[in-house]
């Protein structure tokens, strides 16, 4: 038997699975939750900054591997060949010349700017504007191939906002990495800045990186944009690689630490909805999408097809950063399951600021209804909301409450909610928000489609794909398209499993992993033609209201 281990790092938590590498039938699993993320640590909503610990990350990383193969069957240890990791993105960090991130200095150990930037992190909306600006007045356009526009959940904003907000930071920074190239540099002792394997994914969707101009943008641009950024790019890379190529094997000591051998190899990372896309078993017409706190929009598109296209206001069209050998295009929504979750705890507030003070219960009872009312909110307001006929939907609202990431990147945009009366019930805003969140997509379907991208099949993984019907339902309504959910839970995990198949040689190609390993759907959701003719009329009350908050609010 041989079995490779495919590493999901999320938001909130990494999971493991142990799979089959022949099969892709899953051995073990385990799921393990960022300690002091959970904690709140280092983070701070109001100004939009999300910051998480290296530490998190090697300590989940040990715990779930570990956790994973006491579960599976004795001898899988020495039977596993192959590994890879998908992360968030852009979630970069500040490191030394050693490629360590500068949080695990003593100095820098409690100082956030030392940590990963996480994706949704929007401290530098300034930075990403002034990119944007420079960009168009250059003699290249280096925003080109990502959509042409730069956004602030990006690397090269966030950077540059550590770099001017913290001096002691500043002199102390050789380099940076991404979380998906320093998890299989550190495990494989290849973590120097100069040398360390980048991951083609990430530097072409979030780095402005492109052959076309040699890699990065030029020292010159990047000067022009703040001196600060003097240097970074001769210690940065000029070559990046799709997650078919090995970075190496374990080195001892993390073989010791992860109780596996010097005999696994190890991939080069990516993000997780590009390589959820691939355990997802995309092929070309499919348009899948990673549905979650955020969305991600994958596809994979032969070379043929795309031609010299250049799709406007999407994260990136990128050679091989979902399937080697096509273009991975990426699009996808700041907010989606993080509205619900909102709404949630809007809703919470009397439950927690003032049941917790009530001298009626004791302090055992108190703790219990707040934890029953809070964990029935959604399930409650999901019976009640999908009562409503679509008809009878009279609000509207938009899906900006996080930004909008695309189409056309502006993370200064903020949501609304229109139409509200006091007949305005819970249910019924709770149904607005979830059809915003199914505009917010139908908008991503049409910027698609409008540029010549054909769009045969929607597949949807994730939590929400798989556990909420009523959202699922209002999407497949709002799209007028046939939904796929995929049967996996894990499909980020099993993409990473699928290419670490590959980088041990169990499978020649990605595609071949895919057919050999996947693991096919688990239902499908059919459009009601009459909702989505009613949804197109409330969908051109979303646009209209959406341009009137753009050009209004910000």
């Amino acid at each position: 038997m041989k079995y490779v281990i495919g590493l999901d790092y999320g938001t909130d938590s990494c999971r493991a699975i142990i799979a089959d590498a022949l099969s892709g039938k899953e051995i073990s699993t385990a799921v393990k939750y960022y300690p002091r993320w959970k904690e709140g640590k280092y983070c701070d909503p109001k100004t939009n900054r999300y910051r998480q610990h290296p530490l998190d990350y090697t300590e989940v990383l040990e715990e779930s591997i570990r956790e994973a193969l006491a579960k599976a069957p004795a001898g899988t240890a020495e039977s596993v060949v192959g590994m890879a990791f998908d992360t968030t993105g852009s979630t970069p960090v500040l490191i030394d010349k050693d490629g360590n991130p500068l949080a695990l200095r003593p100095e820098f150990a409690e100082n956030p700017n030392a940590m990963f930037v996480l994706w949704k992190d929007h401290t530098s909306i300034r930075e990403a504007a002034e990119i944007n600006e420079l960009a168009k007045k250059w003699e290249i356009d280096y925003t080109a191939y990502e959509g042409g526009i730069y956004s602030s959940e990006w690397v090269w904003a966030k950077m540059l906002h550590i770099l001017r907000e913290d001096g002691q930071i500043r002199k102390a920074a050789y380099s940076w990495a991404e979380h998906c190239d320093w998890m299989p540099a550190l495990i494989t002792g290849n973590s120097k800045p100069e040398t360390m394997p980048r991951s083609r994914c990430a530097a072409g969707h979030k780095a402005m990186w492109h052959t076309s101009w040699d890699g990065l943008p030029s020292e010159e641009f990047l000067t022009t944009l703040d001196p600060l950024l003097a240097g970074f790019r001769s210690r940065l890379y000029r070559e990046t690689h799709p997650s078919n190529t090995k970075v190496g094997y374990l080195t001892p000591e993390w073989a010791e630490r992860l109780g596996l051998t010097t005999k696994v190899a190890v991939a080069v990372g990516a993000f997780d909805c590009h390589m959820g896309a691939v355990g997802a078993q995309i092929k070309p017409g499919d348009f899948v999408r990673v549905i979650g706190t955020s969305t991600c929009d994958i596809m994979a598109v032969p070379y043929e097809e795309i031609g010299d296209k250049l799709i406007p206001g999407i994260c990136g069209q990128v050679d091989g950063s979902v399937i080697p050998g096509m273009i991975g295009l990426e699009a996808g929504q700041s907010g989606f399951g993080d509205i619900y979750a909102w709404f949630k705890r809007v809703l919470e507030w009397p439950l927690t600021q003032l049941v917790s003070k009530s001298n009626l219960l004791d302090m055992e009872n108190k703790e219990k209804l707040i934890t029953e009312i809070t964990e029935a909110i959604i399930p409650e307001l999901t019976k009640e909301a999908e009562k409503i006929p679509v008809r009878e939907s009279t609000l509207i609202a938009t899906d900006w409450m996080n930004g909008r990431r695309t189409p056309d990147a502006n993370q200064l945009l903020t949501g609304s909610i229109c139409g509200l009366t006091l007949g305005s019930t819970a249910p019924l805003i709770f149904r607005a928000l979830a059809e915003a969140t199914a505009y917010g997509s139908k908008a991503i379907v049409d910027r698609f489609q409008e540029s010549g991208i054909e769009i045969k099949e929607v597949i949807g993984i994730g939590g929400i794909s798989l556990k909420s019907p009523f959202v699922m339902q209002t999407l497949s309504d709002v799209l007028g398209m046939p939904i796929k959910v995929a049967k996996t839970e894990q499909a980020c995990a099993f993409g990473a499993a699928m290419f670490a198949a590959v980088v041990a040689g169990v499978h020649e190609k990605v595609e071949d992993a895919q057919d050999a390993m996947g693991q096919g759907f688990a239902f499908k959701y059919h459009p009601n033609g009459e909702n989505h003719a009613a949804y197109m009329e409330l969908y051109k009350k979303y646009q209209q209201i959406g341009e009137f908050t753009e050009k209004t609010t910000i």
